[in-house]
């Protein structure tokens, strides 16, 4: 089937979404959970595949996002029963006025329509996708990477026949089957068959559908986090911090990439960060040092893009600065508008960082790693949106809907 037939059928399902009542949505999901847990095996079995042919083709890293285990499908069904129980966002008011005239304006969340996901290849992201598009009454389109295609076909079997068995649409939920460059282009242009385009992977893609789309894209970032050891900064918190940010999961764009230090701790603490990254004894981090932090410690001298990079792996950028002042405007420079943190005990450094540090999420004394919808209450996301309209941060249920005013009157005219 072509993709503009799949967007066909998506755009003839989503008037029934719309009208689907909260009972009708939650028992969908809650069937979709149990169904891809009933095709565990079947899921494995497509994805044994998929790694076997991108061993040798993709690093190490992006293998892990790449694999999936019963615990991992385990996670990806309590993910949908987590949408399930969260509030319906379709029909909330908003906003209520009350005209002098007798007017009552109520501005309500309705569906977006046909929400289209482009991604890379993370199966997870698949039921993600799909949950919160079907909780917020669309229909979804989903376009994944190559490498993870035939995970991505299990894993929509299993959710469409949980969706079947609720007495939803099974056409409410498409999976684009030509995995080249040309079915991303037709999402890209197919205006009046999608609503919403978010493209959620490497910079490459995101910016090719924010330069390219003839359809409304919400922006998804890459993530180039950073994080600030302040003068004022608990040294052993710093450390761990920064060993969570960057090591417990490096492929995702919640991990750390850049580390600033405050030069009066610099001599002291660069050396601990050193023996803490580098001799980890699994998976040490290469740390690419600027000029004044390899004359502190041993490491890679850092080159002159590697402050703008997402690497994705076990590689730290490290910065020493003078000051709170200088390491705002470093990040102002160089962020990608996605993560910060700063380590201090100095409420009003910290202050002066969470005011001026003009990204989605900005924290005072804790991992980046927290921006993630599930960790937000949100239930599981879409994606981090890294611009300012509309959306910012973990794309939520709410996030997924637009609105529009609904007027009530009693025979009024102007």
């Amino acid at each position: 089937m072509t993709t503009r037939e799949l967007l066909q059928k998506a755009n003839a399902a989503k008037g029934a979404m719309a009208l689907a009542d909260t009972g009708t949505k939650d028992r969908a999901l809650l069937a979709m959970a149990h169904a891809l847990e009933e095709h565990c095996a079947d899921i494995l079995a497509a994805n044994a595949l998929d790694m076997e042919g991108a061993r040798g083709t993709v690093s190490e890293v992006m293998l892990d996002r790449l694999a999936l285990n019963p615990e991992r499908i385990t996670g990806m069904a309590a993910g949908l029963r987590e949408v399930a129980a969260l509030p319906d966002p379709v029909g909330a008011v908003l906003n209520r006025v009350e005209r002098p005239n007798g007017l009552v304006i109520e501005k309500t969340a309705v569906p977006m329509g046909v929400i289209a996901i482009i991604y890379e290849s993370r199966p997870n992201v698949t039921s993600d996708a799909a949950a919160l598009a079907l909780k917020a009454g669309s229909a979804c389109v989903l376009r994944g990477g190559k490498e993870a295609h035939r995970s991505a076909a299990a894993i929509v079997a299993a959710l469409k026949e949980g969706m079947a068995a609720a007495g939803l649409p099974q056409d409410a939920l498409q999976l684009v089957e030509d995995t080249a460059r040309a079915s991303a282009n037709e999402l890209m242009a197919a205006r009046g068959l999608v609503d919403l385009l978010i493209p959620r992977g490497g910079a490459g893609l995101i910016r090719a559908c924010v330069d390219n789309a003839a359809v409304p894209v919400l922006e998804t970032g890459t993530g180039i986090c950073h994080i600030y050891v302040d003068r004022w900064a608990n040294l052993d918190m710093a450390l761990d911090i920064i060993e969570n940010a960057k090591c417990s999961r490096p492929s995702v764009c919640n991990a750390a990439e850049v580390c600033l230090v405050h030069r009066e701790i610099a001599g002291e603490f660069l050396p601990r960060l050193r023996e803490r990254l580098a001799g980890r004894p699994e998976h040490p981090v290469e740390l690419r040092l600027d000029q004044e932090a390899a004359k502190l410690i041993d490491g890679t001298p850092a080159g002159p893009t590697d402050f703008d990079t997402e690497f994705l792996d076990y590689i730290l950028a490290v910065k020493v600065v003078g000051s709170a002042e200088e390491a705002i405007a470093h990040i102002a420079a160089h962020s990608t508008g996605h993560s910060e943190a700063i380590v201090t005990a100095s409420e009003g450094a910290a202050r002066r960082f969470l005011a001026q540090v003009d990204s989605a999420a900005v924290y005072w004394n804790a991992s980046t790693r927290f921006t993630d919808g599930g960790e937000f209450g949100l239930g599981c996301e879409m994606g981090i949106s890294t611009q300012k309209l509309h959306a910012r941060g973990p794309l939520g249920l709410g996030e997924l809907c637009s609105f529009k005013f609904v007027i009530k009157g009693q025979g009024q005219t102007r």
